[in-house]
């Protein structure tokens, strides 16, 4: 007699998911190494296991059933809460440095000015900080959180923790040969400066020029670079007038090393951090509730 407990085996689900996923048995088959038919059968099994069909033809695809939708929702969650499950197991929980990925630019000018504060805040968070300077994917592969920039919406796969709202404005070096006459000017005395910019934000002036009422095509730009870091260092030497987070740069407004003669603007972007949804643990919701914090203060 069949027990109520009793569960598909593990391969056949696991060519399921992979066919779900990708939208094709051959495309499964590929990913698990095994031969077409071997997938095949393995839906097939399900399918007179339930007694329903999981897939219908669409085209040169497959396209799920109402069944198929149902059991693919609850096998990709249980697949992804026995990768979780594997990863603290193999890792040891109690050892395993929380992995924090984060652009360049904010690890340099923001989170490792403030890594002393943060052990002294919460001495039992053993925390790896990871620079990436390409786009987050939606499963953080390798990361247990991301500390990033960026406008929604969010991959379906993330918990997103909002941190503070993004707030930009252009800054400039006292050493910059323009920046006492541009002090108490309106912001047309933008339209004849040179402005440094960033190919990790090309919209960032554009969309300051809107709020602030200047025509972005009357803009002149000099010196372009990389990444944000590169950009504030020009700016701080006195290159040009930079654009930039407001948090990025609260440091050097402090000690006058830049100067903001037209404050910051709040713009769509949010400071986020972002964990894989299914995982566990105390330290997002702590992280973010410190990281809150930081952000807040002036």
């Amino acid at each position: 007699m069949s027990s109520s407990r009793e569960l598909p085996p593990l391969n056949a689900l696991r060519a399921f998911e992979a066919t779900a996923r990708l939208g094709g048995i051959s495309h499964a088959a590929a990913e698990l190494h095994v031969t077409h038919g071997a997938v095949s059968r393995h839906v097939r099994a399900l399918e007179e296991a339930l007694g329903r069909p999981l897939f219908a033809r669409q085209g040169r695809g497959l396209a799920l059933t109402a069944a198929g939708e149902s059991l693919r929702e609850g096998v990709t969650e249980a697949f992804e809460q026995l990768r979780e499950v594997w990863m603290r197991a193999s890792r040891g929980q109690a050892e395993a440095p929380f992995v924090l990925g984060c652009p360049g630019s904010l690890l340099a000018r923001w989170m490792i000015p403030r890594l002393d504060r943060l052990k002294h805040d919460l001495p039992a968070l053993k925390l790896h900080l990871s620079a990436q300077e390409t786009p987050f994917d939606a499963a953080l592969a390798g990361l247990d959180g991301a500390l990033l920039l960026a406008e929604p919406p969010w991959p379906a796969e993330w918990r997103v923790h909002e941190l503070a709202s993004e707030r930009i404005g252009p800054v400039v070096s006292p050493r910059y040969p323009g920046a006492k006459s541009l002090a108490g000017q309106p912001p047309t005395a933008l339209l004849g400066e040179t402005l440094l910019h960033t190919a990790s934000r090309p919209q960032a002036w554009p969309q300051w020029a809107a709020r602030a009422d200047l025509p972005p095509e009357r803009l002149h730009y000099g010196q372009g670079f990389d990444h944000l870091y590169y950009l504030l260092e020009a700016a701080v030497a006195g290159l040009g007038v930079a654009i930039a987070p407001e948090q990025l740069v609260a440091d050097d407004l402090a000690s006058g090393r830049l100067l903001a003669p037209w404050g910051f603007e709040t713009t769509p972007a949010r400071w986020i951090l972002a964990t894989p949804r299914r995982a566990s643990g105390p330290w997002p919701d702590a992280l973010a509730t410190w990281l809150r914090h930081r952000l807040s203060e002036r």
